[in-house]
């Protein structure tokens, strides 16, 4: 569903991708579904220090908004943002050493989980505040037009952000400046344990464009190919100077809102409705897709998987080797220029 549609250009814009192309996104999401899963064992082993948020289903949203983008384009997230740094090609073992606070990690350890960031993939932050991401990312963009560099930001956000004064803010701006900026709320119909159907005064998030006069797209959030196909429209048009767009992903998580808790503990989602969605698995639809189009074999599915399950397990050893940051590295990064004043 489109609102203030884009210009009849732009609405007729696709990506044919080849089948290797398409092969590479399956794979890009079978790396995030099997990474996350191999988190939920570290974390029972006690391997990962804090809280830790998981996307397990939502792996169409980030293949396919990152397959739009560009190597020199950003990308800013939030607490559930392992998929997207994956996704944009961050080493895998260094992600999970990352999330498990070692001193090989993206950020040195010193970020976690909810705080991964990547600069040399464009993966400016993540972001654990509720809509915290949206003035980061909106800054990025207005840098970049400054700039004149043709960088487009993606900007990865939930349903319940959408409900905080940042957002509303940042659209605004963004609308105002015409930034190149996407901005991607990945609506899994749950803000923790609230339901969206009773925090949002709307039926889609998309809608809340129309307000600031910027385009607006609702997509089936676990079709990857319906999602890369907006997400290449709306990279054109901030690319192109026309503006930002709000592109609306509904999808649905498997897991709880953070690890830790058990289907018991969240009552909140009925257990007919959670199975409904894990019968359209996004990788299971692409995968169904490929099979009837002839393009990959089950033979060739499973050793894809059989590969991506390996790179999986070495990435978890070398991020267990990884050292833990020494204590003396403690106020590094924190004042400006060599270290801490005397």
């Amino acid at each position: 569903m489109l609102y203030l549609e884009a210009s009849a250009a732009l609405r007729r814009c696709r990506i044919d991708f080849s089948t290797a192309e398409l092969q590479q996104v399956l794979r890009t999401m079978l790396l995030i579904r099997l990474f996350e899963e191999r988190l939920v064992t570290e974390v029972q082993a006690g391997n990962i220090p804090g809280m830790l948020h998981l996307a397990v289903g939502q792996e169409a949203a980030a293949a396919g908004v990152c397959a739009a983008l560009k190597p020199e384009d950003y990308v800013v997230t939030t607490h559930r943002g392992h998929g997207h740094v994956l996704a944009r090609g961050a080493e895998p073992w260094r992600v999970m050493a990352e999330i498990f606070g070692r001193s090989g990690g993206t950020c040195g350890g010193r970020g976690g989980s909810m705080h991964v960031a990547d600069f040399s993939v464009g993966v400016i932050c993540a972001d654990a505040i509720v809509g915290g991401c949206l003035p980061i990312a909106t800054g990025a963009a207005l840098g970049a037009k400054m700039r004149g560099e043709g960088r487009v930001t993606a900007c990865f956000f939930g349903d319940g952000a959408s409900n905080q004064g940042p957002f509303h803010e940042s659209l605004n701006l963004a609308s105002l400046w015409a930034l190149p900026i996407v901005y991607v709320c990945e609506n899994n119909l749950y803000g923790a344990s609230s339901p969206a159907r009773e925090t949002l005064s709307v039926q889609d998030v998309a809608v809340r464009a129309v307000g600031y006069g910027i385009a607006g797209e609702v997509v089936d959030g676990n079709d990857v190919m319906a999602v890369a196909e907006a997400a290449a429209r709306a990279v054109e048009k901030a690319r192109s100077g026309q503006g930002p767009t709000l592109l609306e992903c509904k999808t649905y998580r498997f897991r709880s809102h953070m690890e830790g808790r058990t289907p018991a503990s969240d009552p909140y989602r009925p257990e007919a409705e959670v199975a409904a969605w894990r019968e359209r698995c996004p990788i299971d639809l692409l995968q169904g897709r490929l099979l009837a189009q002839g393009a990959v074999s089950r033979q060739e599915l499973e050793q894809m998987r059989a590969q991506v399950a390996t790179e999986v397990e070495e990435a978890a050893r070398k991020a267990l080797e990884s050292d833990y940051p020494s204590p003396a590295d403690a106020l590094l990064h924190v004042y400006a220029g060599e270290g801490p004043p005397e």
